[in-house]
């Protein structure tokens, strides 16, 4: 017995807490965690169940209870009446987002995606949404990092690591799960960040260069917006436009707070704004990011905008340009001011930009040559035919400048740079050196190049202004020949380039030639210089010493030169002092004899007869002589008479002492005695050639020839004989100076 009521006891004992919880669970107290909460299920109600359509209790009818138990003890609540679910506390990891789906609240309309943002602190107010007008679906607000006690009967919460359902299992559990995977798809836990650090985009600014400089980083990205909720966009537009109220300040902080930009009236679909480099928090079932980069235009391009949004503008073009409008900034059309380099946050589902290179630029004519450019990849080397028959196929560059100003003009009217080239600079070129070919020899095409390029460079560069489009320089290269290059014949074209190699290769002989001879000329002049330079010492030594001969000599010589002209002077000095003498002594000489001529010839003509002085002056002479003049014995030889039987006595016949009694007889007699008076005329002539040269003498010296005496005679002669003298004077002046130049004659020929 006592055993039985000691395990009676025992099992009292054991079973106490167990009872008491029983009890207390029986009494309706509750207690909740504090890492939970309590969902209040009210099992019945004496207010009846809920109304169609709801599923929260707000006034204490049967269903889930809109309010929720914290963690504590809670009474009252009895298990009849009452099921308490304890679910866990929302929690958002930090940098996390968490969506939310409310299951009741008022209904959508047909224009509304997502419910509107409700004052319930974040939903941890279930009431408070539900009297707040808040809508039933998916939210557009979200929930940042942090712990939520939210009402799971209430709101479906969607995070990173899981999906809160609460104590309902309904039929859309399959569409929560595809939420949850479709938003970890897009990244739609994370914030958005744009740029360095943020999320980096597979696609390429499609940038006709290339270069480490000009290259867009991975991280230089803007975020597209796309808005999924809101009025749609006005017919005929495919950008929604962007919104803001400058006066107000409201601002939707990059489609962070989503009614804000509804208020103000954003649209659904392809927003024009786009996010720039930050972090955002952005509802992605509100609005989806893509990530694309941003638009760089480097230096020596500009940008053309081609707008697809705004509206229509006025064109700016004028009346004379007819291949489209160009607009301002803003309007939709090709925008009349280009952007400059630089990078750019542009939209590319609003604007496309369109490249135009604004330094020089190279095209290649060139068959499997392409620029980094790309422009000419599909231009080809030109085939041509010559004036002669030749088809060469001629590769050939093309230098090319587009103003800046007029980059928008060259898109508007060919769409693009490539086009440009293809559809008019292509048909152009190729037409004009087809031209040129067909009257062109081959031998012009390899000789002229450069008369050809410049006739190319000022035509085409008419042309092409037509296109606002400066050509700048056209390069020629070498032509070929396009049937040794299919069929592998023989290049015709080569062998003209051999002929004037070897044109080219004699007249390089020639000029080496003249080279090697200049070369060597010099290599004669260093070796003197070398040679001249190893006897520098000696050949210095030898000029001063040849130099101081010279000295020397030229002493020497000046003073032989005035010994030689001092005896020259004197030898012609004493030569003309005797030829003086002996012409004084002759005009002496002859000056007497005239005058005893003249006194003789006066004599003479006193006697009548010659012969007759001269008879005086025999006598005289006899008279005077020592020789007795009657001879001892006498000889008498001849006759009388002069034998012509005319009875004249011959005086010449007989000696001279029978012609001075002959003559002596005949005179006394009266005879006609033989005229031998022959030598009077001669004697006459010669007295009268003095006489007349007295005269003149006379004449001179200022006196008449009657009055000529002989002092005025002896004077004129010696007035010639002064005049003689200043003559000789002379005379020997000039040989003297004739004789020193010639001596300086002599020596300038020794120096030379």
């Amino acid at each position: 017995m006592e055993l039985t009521w000691g395990v009676i006891v025992g099992a009292l004992v054991l079973a106490s807490p167990f009872a008491i919880v029983l009890l207390t669970w029986l009494a309706g107290v509750r207690y909740i965690p504090h890492n939970k909460l309590g969902v209040v299920e009210k099992l019945w109600s004496l207010k009846g169940s809920l109304g169609e359509g709801r599923i929260i209790s707000l006034d204490g009818k049967a269903g889930f209870n809109v309010d929720v138990l914290r963690g504590g003890l809670h009474f009252w609540y009895f298990p009849w009446q009452y099921r308490i679910h304890k679910e866990p506390l929302v929690v958002i990891a930090e940098s996390r987002i968490g969506y939310v789906y409310a299951r009741d609240g008022s209904p959508l309309p047909s224009t509304q995606t997502l419910g509107r943002v409700a004052d319930c602190n974040y939903f941890q107010n279930a009431r408070g949404f539900l009297l707040g007008g808040g809508q039933r679906g998916r939210q557009r607000e979200i929930l940042r990092e942090g712990v939520f006690a939210i009402n799971l009967a209430q709101f479906v919460v969607i995070t990173e690591d899981r999906v809160y359902t609460g104590p309902i299992r309904d039929v859309d559990q399959r569409r929560y799960a595809d939420w949850h995977a479709e938003l970890r798809a897009i990244d739609g836990y994370r914030p958005v960040v744009v740029g360095h650090g943020g999320g980096e985009t597979d696609e390429k600014c499609e940038i006709p260069f290339s270069g480490r400089d000009q290259n867009l980083a991975s991280t230089d990205t803007v975020g597209i917006v796309t808005v999924h909720d809101g009025p749609t966009i006005d017919t005929g537009e495919i950008i929604a436009p962007e919104v803001s109220d400058p006066t107000s300040g409201t601002d939707h902080n990059y489609f962070q707070d989503p009614e804000a930009f509804l208020a103000l009236g954003g649209r659904r679909g392809k927003q024009l704004q786009v996010m720039t480099d930050g972090t955002f928090f952005v509802n992605r079932w509100f609005a989806t990011i893509e990530m694309k980069p941003k638009t760089l235009i480097p230096i020596g391009y500009v940008g053309v905008i081609v707008s697809y949004y705004g509206v229509k503008g006025e064109d700016l073009t004028g009346e004379g340009f007819r291949y489209g409008e160009q607009v301002e900034p803003g309007h939709r059309g090709v925008w009349k001011r280009a952007l400059p380099p630089g990078k750019y946050p542009l939209n590319p589902y609003a604007m496309k930009i369109e490249f135009v290179p604004t330094v020089n630029f190279v095209l290649r004519w060139v068959t499997g040559q392409v620029e980094a450019h790309q422009y000419d990849e599909d231009l080809k080397s030109i085939e041509l035919i010559t004036a002669d028959g030749y088809e060469p196929v001629l590769p050939l560059s093309l230098v090319l400048h587009i103003d800046y100003q007029k980059a928008p003009s060259v898109i508007q009217r060919f769409g693009d740079v490539k086009r440009l080239i293809s559809q008019t600079l292509d048909p152009i070129l190729s037409a004009y050196f087809r031209d040129v070919a067909q009257n062109s020899n081959m031998l012009d095409l390899l000789t002229k190049r450069e008369e050809i390029q410049a006739r190319a460079t000022d035509h085409l560069g008419e042309r092409f202004t037509e296109y606002d489009i400066n050509c700048v320089a056209v390069m020629i290269g070498r032509p070929e020949s396009k049937s040794a290059t299919d069929a592998g014949e023989e290049d015709q074209i080569e062998t003209l380039f051999d002929q004037l190699r070897m044109r080219r290769l004699a007249r390089e002989q020639v000029d080496t030639y003249a080279e090697q001879e200049l070369a060597a000329g010099k290599l004669r002049a260093l070796n003197d210089a070398q040679a001249a330079a190893e006897k520098q010492t000696e050949l210095t030594q030898t000029k001063i010493d040849i130099d101081v001969a010279g000295n020397k000599g030229e002493a020497e010589l000046a003073a032989a030169n005035r010994l030689a002209k001092r005896d020259i002077a004197r030898a012609y000095g004493n030569s003309r002092a005797r030829d003086l003498i002996g012409k004084g002594e002759a005009a002496r000489i002859a000056q007497t004899g005239l005058s005893e001529a003249a006194v003789a010839l006066q004599k003479v003509r006193a006697y009548g007869d010659p012969r007759l002085y001269a008879m005086k002056l025999v006598a005289d002479r006899v008279a005077q002589s020592a020789q007795p003049i009657v001879p001892e014995r006498l000889l008498v030889m001849g006759g009388g008479g002069n034998g012509n039987g005319d009875g004249k006595v011959d005086l010449g016949s007989s000696n001279v002492f029978s012609q001075l009694i002959t003559l002596m007889l005949a005179e006394k007699a009266g005879l006609d005695v033989a005229s031998k008076a022959e030598g009077l005329d001669e004697l006459q002539k010669l007295a009268d050639d003095l006489t007349r040269r007295f005269g003149t003498a006379a004449a001179e010296a200022g006196e008449t020839p009657a009055e000529a005496t002989p002092a005025s005679t002896e004077q004129a002669l010696g007035g010639n004989a002064e005049m003689n003298a200043a003559g000789i004077d002379n005379e020997l002046s000039t040989d003297a100076a004739g004789l020193e130049n010639a001596i300086d004659r002599e020596n300038a020929t020794e120096e030379n």
